[in-house]
This record gives structure tokens, C-alpha cells and sequence, in this order.
């Protein structure tokens, strides 16, 4: 089967989405650290 070329507002959907998980990610890591040294003082 052929791929087909994603439109170029595909290609956007699917990066926004990527992008979207990655801040969640990034946001939970923020948290734990933050709570790691909230622990220590």
C-alpha cells in the first residue's frame, strides 16, 4: 500500500497533540521535583 502524504493540517493536529502530551509530561515532572524539595525544607 501507497503512504499517503498527511495534509498539512494533519501534520499540525498531530504535532499540537505530541506537543500536548509533552507539557502533561513535562508538568508532572515539574510536580514531583517540586514536591521532593518541598519535602526537604
Amino acid at each position: 500500500m501507497k503512504k499517503g502524504r498527511l495534509s498539512f493540517s494533519e501534520l499540525v493536529q498531530r504535532n499540537k497533540d505530541e506537543l500536548l502530551r509533552d507539557k502533561q509530561q513535562v508538568a508532572k515532572i515539574e510536580e514531583r521535583i517540586d514536591e521532593k524539595h518541598a519535602a526537604k525544607k
